[in-house]
């Protein structure tokens, strides 16, 4: 899509092969029969502290489950103190449940400890599997840690590179910095990464020096919550939150990867502006009777934590844009996907972003997406949005303003985000994929 005349910004570029990306070869069958996996569900257990990780592997695990596959069996590993979430998934050969202690506790100290405590705990989880028909075991590792010498093939999906990326962040401390470089050389021995799309794997190699052979793209899919026809809860959703007929919304992380200062810059750039032609600014906040539109737009947050909240309040007031901000808990899927589908536009301003989900996820229910042009995000965006410069509140600004208050702009790029939905994959497809993987690089594991 081009729009000419806009200065500012520019268009998502085409990008229509990452929902048809496989990591099997033309004409390769899926796996006759499946392996013995070792999984760490800790991220499962606490969401809170690794959010899109917890998406990952209930995805994988809920289309592992609707699908089972002859010979396979899982071995999981959970934290002591935390509720067992296995009951989920009642199809799956649950073979082992190991309890590990809550090394969370220790911080930074969790990147260097959790090695070797994984290690102890994968040690014979791999003991007789070929007897139940599996072709071998593998480690499949999500989270952030990995085993160390378990002497089981660990197939690795890369869904955050923000640690090395954004050293500056991620690695301030001793600790933190000798934890990430363990990671990095674990994930460089891995057998397997698994990553969702050509920009992540470009970054992996460039950026953990992963050969380029053991890279395997394996696109995600978004949850199946999303789609046009969640839709029909969005009304109810935003009164909830005192919201107009007009919103956009906010659904990342609230930390170094993301730029919501850059945002909260954007709206208090677009608030000192007059409203655009068709859209007048409420008399009063909030105030949007006869039809009126508010100014600047209104963005919900989703997923603060109160003390984000209380931070990003204190933000935007300082800014002059306290009005234009909404905020809503962390929703359960559908509620959120209702959220998300009644919205004019998902805006996700970015500084590391290595799966793009939250915006695939609004393109699957048909909402255009306003994105920095960073990592995988043009890559998932393509022509369903518009993609601006990072840390450039300027052209973000304009690119709001846009995506507000242009109807036949919104309308081309609602119709570029519903084409892309009938070839969008589904976690089947991601489930089938990563067996592939697994069956390629499994071996029956040593007993100790």
């Amino acid at each position: 899509m081009t729009v000419e005349g806009r200065p500012g910004w520019r268009p998502g570029v085409q990008l229509g092969g990452i929902e048809a990306t496989s990591v099997a070869a033309p004409g390769r069958a899926a796996p006759a029969h499946g392996v013995r996996v070792v999984l760490d569900l800790r991220p499962i257990q606490d969401p809170q502290r690794a959010p899109l990780t917890a998406i990952y592997l209930e995805q994988l695990l809920g289309a592992l489950d609707a699908e089972r596959l002859q010979g396979e069996s899982f071995s999981f590993l959970l934290a002591a103190d935390q509720d067992d979430p296995t009951a989920r998934w009642p199809n799956l050969d649950v073979v082992g449940r190991r309890l590990l202690p809550p090394t969370r506790l220790l911080r930074s100290g969790a990147l260097t400890v959790d090695p070797i405590v994984l290690r102890g705990a994968t040690l014979g989880a791999g003991w007789r599997a070929e007897r139940g028909g599996a072709g071998g075991t593998v480690y499949h590792a999500a989270a952030g840690a990995l085993p160390i010498a378990s002497g089981i093939p660990i197939v690795a999906a890369v869904l955050d590179l923000a640690p090395w990326a954004m050293p500056e962040a991620y690695q301030r401390g001793t600790a933190a910095r000798f934890g990430q470089r363990i990671r990095a050389r674990l994930l460089r021995d891995a057998a397997a990464v698994l990553v969702p799309g050509t920009a992540t794997s470009a970054d992996a190699r460039r950026l953990l020096h992963v050969r380029k052979a053991r890279v395997r793209v394996v696109p995600l899919a978004p949850r199946p919550e999303f789609s046009p026809a969640a839709a029909a809860g969005a009304r109810r959703e935003a009164d909830r939150l005192g919201l107009g007929e007009r919103y956009a919304v906010y659904a990342g992380r609230y930390d170094a990867r993301q730029d919501l200062p850059t945002l909260l810059e954007a709206l208090a750039r677009l608030a000192r502006e007059p409203a655009p032609a068709g859209v007048a600014a409420p008399r009063t906040p909030g105030d949007a009777a006869g039809g009126r539109l508010e100014w600047p737009p209104r963005v919900c947050l989703i997923g603060a934590s109160p003390d984000d909240r209380a931070a990003l309040s204190r933000v935007a007031k300082r800014a002059g844009v306290a009005d234009a901000m909404a905020y809503a808990p962390q929703l359960p899927a559908d509620r959120l996907a209702a959220l998300v589908a009644g919205a004019r536009l998902l805006v996700q301003p970015a500084r590391s972003d290595s799966t793009g989900l939250a915006a695939l996820e609004a393109i699957a229910a048909g909402v255009p997406v306003v994105a920095s042009a960073v990592d995988a995000l043009p890559e998932v965006v393509g022509a369903a949005g518009i993609l601006v410069e990072p840390e450039d509140a300027g052209r973000l600004a304009t690119a709001l303003a846009a995506a507000w208050a242009d109807d036949d702009l919104h309308a081309q790029l609602v119709e570029a985000a519903l084409e892309r939905r009938p070839g969008m994959r589904t976690w089947g497809d991601v489930a089938r994929d990563t067996r592939t993987v697994w069956a390629d690089v499994a071996r029956h594991a040593p007993l100790l």
